[in-house]
């Protein structure tokens, strides 16, 4: 097994040791006490003796200044105090040029021209030994030297060929490719580097820090240089380019590159510029443009939708925030959001690539509209999103401009004509805002309000307009109402519904009632989240879950609730009436809970009953086959109540609340209720007055004949949980049926709260 090793480990220092060299020399010079080795400028690069004298280094700069750069002959003999001799060997290269000197000092012997002859002896002795010398430190210099350009090139490639497949940009990219552009000017050595992607609105250029780009050289020749991306498919090298009066473009070398897709089409174009006195451009800079434009190229296509040109939704988010996050921007930021109209009809009648291609020309009409500063999205399908930093009637100005360019859009299909329009939101940036869609959630609401009021048109967002504010909530809390229902974040409540003194049948019942916990466990009411629900269409979810909740809950009091006269309403919404399996879902549940079907009073709304007459009439006659009630919720409300409740097999009414909680001071709201309780006691049907919130409007309602009361005035909404531990005290009560006059009333509120 072979252990991992360094490169810097493999690399031999030019001045390591010479050891094996010293001990050649005393073995041929016994007189020798030391041997230095000092490069050619005179510094000490290595010497067998651990402390040499100040001396010693005067001579040898003495020494090399008489000798010169290019000293003459093999060496020359000094004389330290003491009459000690030193003999300087020169090394030099094949050129002749020195590269290093080896000292020899040794022990006195005689002096004068006796020492100068015994200089030529010494080093005839010695030559076999400084050859050796010679060649291992060239070698070794060879050696470091191609370490260095390995390592250099090893630099390059693992910046320049790195594909980013594991660490791929999810921003807009703009900052990578500004990095590319850098890399650029240090690695191929250029004046000026130029990125021009016409299709992606890209135009980026870059020059050397110490001196400003030369704007004008770019776009003179961004024409030119873009025809010959599209003609040649190698780099293009101009290294002599003379002036021309008509372009006006200045003499400057010119290394271009194209930038193609994976279809082979040039998209635009890397452009390099050195000044004409510069070195010229070769192959090696060609190749390293290569890998440049490939690395744009990729940061591009991962930052840009290919259909529209515009940014990808991941890309957007990233400009978005650092829009958000620039505290010195004074800019107003003003978001649009787009949604085509109908584009599935024109997929469904001319075909999907049709569609594609109305959302290519919808791409590049904004791309072309953009006023500077500004940028877009296709977030999704077949919509858009557009920032711009203006106030928002500027915007609204630009928003319609687009819609009207848009219309021109519409072609001749065959014998069809393809109509083609948008529907846009204005809205300010929410820059408070932590996600994107919240950031969007004014321009969306404003976009759906265009939707709804007949397409093909701007709105933009006005706090005072009620049915956009209730939009803004609902795409508000959606997000919160998603992640609730994931992590099954409900609780279910109870509130008491009591008899008057005229039911018939009296029997205590409660209504389950849903409510939200947020992710710090705070409760949020239905106010807030149920109009979310229905509009995103996550009833049916959310139904499910209280049925589920409801018979968990209940299944152990199954005995203590069996023939007792506690009932439990539970509501379920029109969508999931529409609901395919919920209905099989609902009885399922029933009746392999082994709880007395007649426990459950299910309670659907009349608009929604109406909605859909025929499935409604069939589950609500399976539910009564079953044993179990069904109540009609906010009775009144609907504009053909009475022609539909012959057929419809429902046990109780629950009259709407606008009509009670008026009952006192608009006689209508009172011969309404009159009237509703009369013509459920001749159907034999149950009435509840819902919003009893006052002790006068519950006495009211009571004498006007409605059966039941439901309200604040009677017990406020509790967690079922706190109601089940006093189960048994209701069921006893149960056993011995008696009416609830207005006394035992509040007697029946203390106990329960």
């Amino acid at each position: 097994m072979t252990a991992a090793v360094n490169k810097s480990e493999l690399t031999p220092d030019p001045w390591g040791s010479f050891e094996p060299y010293v001990q050649l020399v005393r073995s041929l010079l016994p007189r020798a006490t030391g041997v230095s080795l000092f490069d050619a400028s005179g510094a000490l690069r290595w010497s067998s003796e651990t402390t040499t004298g100040p001396d010693f280094y005067t001579l040898i700069e003495e020494a090399l200044s008489t000798a010169g750069a290019r000293p003459q002959g093999p060496g020359l003999v000094r004389m330290l105090d003491g009459s000690l001799p030193v003999y300087l060997f020169w090394i030099r290269d094949e050129t002749e040029e020195l590269i290093g000197i080896v000292a020899v000092m040794c022990r006195q012997n005689g002096g004068g021209e006796a020492e100068a002859q015994e200089f030529s002896f010494k080093h005839a002795l010695l030559r076999p030994v400084l050859e050796c010398l010679r060649r291992d430190l060239l070698s070794r210099a060879a050696i470091e030297q191609l370490s260095r350009t390995v390592t250099s090139r090893d630099r390059d490639l693992e910046l320049l060929l790195a594909d980013g497949s594991a660490d791929r940009p999810t921003g807009d990219g703009a900052d990578e490719l500004k990095g590319i552009l850098k890399q650029a000017i240090e690695h191929v050595d250029c004046t000026t580097a130029a990125l021009i992607v016409p299709d992606k609105s890209i135009a980026m250029l870059r020059s050397a820090t110490n001196r400003p780009a030369d704007m004008q050289l770019v776009a003179r020749a961004h024409r030119q240089l873009l025809a010959m991306a599209q003609a040649r498919r190698e780099p293009v090298i101009i290294n002599k380019l003379a002036p021309n009066s008509t372009t006006g473009i200045l003499p400057y070398k010119i290394l271009s590159c194209a930038l193609r897709s994976g279809a082979g089409k040039a998209m635009g174009v890397l452009a390099l510029f050195r000044e004409d006195a510069g070195q010229p451009f070769g192959d090696r800079e060609a190749r390293l443009t290569e890998i440049l434009a490939r690395k744009a190229l990729s940061l591009i296509e991962s930052s840009h939708d290919a259909l529209s040109g515009l940014y990808t939704r991941p890309a957007f988010e990233q400009r978005v925030r650092a829009v958000v996050a620039d505290a010195k921007s004074s800019k107003h930021w003003t978001a649009l959001y787009i949604d085509g109209d109908q584009i599935h009809v024109i997929n469904d009648s001319f075909g999907m690539h049709v569609g594609d291609s109305v959302l290519g020309q919808l791409g590049e009409l904004i791309r072309r509209r953009l006023p500077p500063g500004a940028f877009a999205s296709r977030i999704s399908g077949d919509r858009f999103a557009v920032m711009l930093p203006t106030q928002i009637d500027d915007a609204a100005k630009f928003a319609e401009s687009l819609r009207e360019g848009v219309e021109q859009l519409g072609t001749t299909q065959g014998e069809s004509r393809l109509h083609v329009s948008v529907s846009i939101g204005v809205a300010s940036l929410d820059t408070a805002a932590g996600e994107l869609m919240h950031s969007l959630a004014a321009a969306e609401t404003a976009c759906k309000a265009a939707k709804d009021r007949g397409r093909n048109r701007v709105e933009v967002y006005k706090s005072n307009d009620v049915s956009l504010v209730r939009r803004f909530a609902d795409i508000n809390i959606a997000g919160q109402l998603r992640a609730a229902i994931d992590a099954g974040r409900f609780q279910l409540y109870s509130q008491l519904i009591v008899p008057f003194a005229c039911a018939e049948s009296p029997r205590t019942h409660f209504e389950l009632l849903l409510r939200m916990l947020d992710e710090d466990g705070h409760t949020i009411g239905p106010d807030r989240f149920l109009s979310a629900a229905n509009r995103y269409q996550l009833m049916p979810e959310i139904d499910r879950w209280v049925i589920n909740q409801a018979i968990e809950l209940l299944e152990p009091q199954a005995e203590l609730l069996a023939g007792r006269t506690v009932a439990f309403a539970i509501n379920f919404s029109g969508q999931s009436l529409n609901d395919e399996s919920f209905v099989d879902f609902l009885l399922e549940r029933i009746r392999s809970s082994g709880i007395d079907p007649a426990v459950f009073t299910f309670e659907i709304t009349e608009n929604a009953t109406i909605a859909n007459i025929a499935r409604a009439e069939s589950l609500i006659r399976r539910l009564r086959d079953l044993g179990c009630s069904v109540a009609l919720d906010d009775f009144g409300t609907g504009l053909s109540s009475l022609a539909y409740l012959r057929q419809l097999p429902v046990t109780m009414l629950k009259i709407d609340g606008s009509f009670v909680r008026d009952i006192l001071k608009d006689p209508r709201a009172e011969s309404m209720v009159r009237a509703i309780a009369q013509l459920a006691r001749s159907m034999s049907l149950t009435t509840v007055a819902e919003y009893v919130e006052t002790d006068e409007i519950r006495t009211r309602v009571a004498t006007l004949g409605v059966d039941y009361g439901q309200g604040f005035a009677i017990g406020r909404p509790a967690p079922l949980q706190e109601l089940l531990s006093e189960l048994p005290l209701y069921a006893a009560a149960d056993s011995t049926p008696t009416v609830i006059s207005d006394i035992a009333l509040d007697h029946l509120i203390e106990i329960v709260h």
